[in-house]
């Protein structure tokens, strides 16, 4: 098996897409299973590795994480040429996208598709809902040629039948390092000091600090806390974003707002607190709950996407309907007031992570490519 995979965003730049691209990529060379990969320039410098080609590339308006590269069509077709792919595996549905689907029928060559972003679900946040019926003309037009399409959740599948996108989706769950996140890092007291907290209780956030993650859910919801709950309260917000600036200058009191962390700190952060808050109802799995949950935080988020299928409610967490700032409320404050419920959660939280390994997604993953591909094979020309 040789796969080409073509892609909008990947390591460095910072999002659940890359991060996911990056550990499947890991895993493909531990496999011994040849890839090239074709995405975007990085944002930041990173040294060259042959398997990869990186072109020059433009923000995309509703994603900045995600880039529209301005491929080099002749370089990427000798590249392909000589690599000879038995695969091709599409995980954005643009530029480069499109060129890999262009080889992948004049050559023949049995294709699949991940999807991994909701972006008709960010058009509200941006005010072009207008645009929504012909996004989702594209997706069902882009996504035709392929023998299957992977998806992060069980909602997110329901959303493409639904649109009729495709008729064979497959899940593709996400795992989690949980010697990374885990609640022996946990730093108590000296977390508190390094920034300067001095509230009993931590409400944390991280993710992306823009619009469509619903982050003034997040602040409403500490803003609403009943007072003796709200004064024993501190909240952390981790992030980069659009509104980091503008946001972090207007609400400073009893919140802290780091920025960007990664690694072993942001593993610290997570278990130095006491409830995660994440109220995206755009999500297609939700990668900070998962690490939120195996660092044994109880998380309080949105009955939406693919949010809903990691909270158990009433047992690792709670679900709320997305936007009811009420709904947060009450269950923030149950979770905040409640150190043994918080306590029980959490240790269900952690062994429902547990059940989550990336080896055995990938396995799985790879051996759906062999079905695709011994599917092919049978098929007469």
């Amino acid at each position: 098996m040789r796969i080409a995979i073509f892609s909008d965003t990947y390591a460095p730049e910072i999002n659940g897409v890359a991060r996911t691209l990056k550990r499947y990529t890991d895993y493909l060379e531990k496999q011994g299973i040849e890839y090239r990969l074709f995405v975007p320039e990085s944002t930041t410098s990173v040294p060259p590795v042959p398997q990869v080609q990186r072109f020059t590339s433009v923000p995309f308006l509703l994603y900045s994480e995600c880039r529209l590269a301005l491929p080099n069509p002749m370089q990427i077709k000798l590249t392909l040429d000589e690599f000879k792919p038995t695969l091709i595996h599409i995980a954005t549905p643009f530029n480069l996208g499109l060129f890999g689907v262009h080889y992948g029928k004049r050559n023949g060559i049995p294709m699949v598709a991940s999807y991994h972003t909701n972006f008709d679900d960010y058009l509200e946040y941006y005010h072009l809902t207008f645009l929504e019926k012909w996004i989702w003309k594209y997706m069902n037009w882009f996504h035709r040629p392929f023998d299957k399409i992977y998806v992060p959740s069980q909602s997110t599948k329901k959303k493409l039948l639904d649109h009729n996108i495709h008729d064979d989706i497959e899940l593709w769950g996400r795992g989690i390092n949980h010697e990374l996140f885990s609640p022996a890092k946990r730093l108590n007291t000296l977390f508190k000091d390094k920034f300067n907290i001095h509230e009993r209780n931590i409400l944390l956030y991280v993710g992306r600090i823009a619009p469509e993650k619903d982050i003034h859910i997040v602040l409403e919801t500490f803003y609403s806390l009943p007072e003796h709950v709200k004064k024993d309260t501190h909240l952390v917000i981790v992030g980069d974003g659009p509104l980091l600036k503008v946001l972090s200058e207007q609400h400073h009191t009893n919140i802290t707002w780091t920025g960007f962390i990664e690694g072993e700190s942001l593993a610290q952060v997570y278990a130095s607190s006491d409830v995660f808050l994440f109220p995206s109802p755009t999500e297609t799995f939700g990668n900070v709950v998962l690490e939120a949950l195996s660092s044994g935080l109880p998380v309080i988020g949105a009955d939406a996407g693919g949010v809903q299928h990691l909270i158990k409610n009433g047992v690792n967490g709670f679900l709320c309907e997305p936007k009811n700032i009420e709904e947060f409320v009450c269950r923030a404050s149950l979770l905040l007031e409640s150190s043994s419920l918080r306590t029980l959660f959490s240790k269900e939280a952690e062994q429902f992570a547990k059940t989550l390994s990336w080896n055995e997604i990938f396995e799985r993953l790879v051996q759906s490519f062999r079905t695709v591909l011994n599917r092919r094979k049978r098929i007469p020309a």
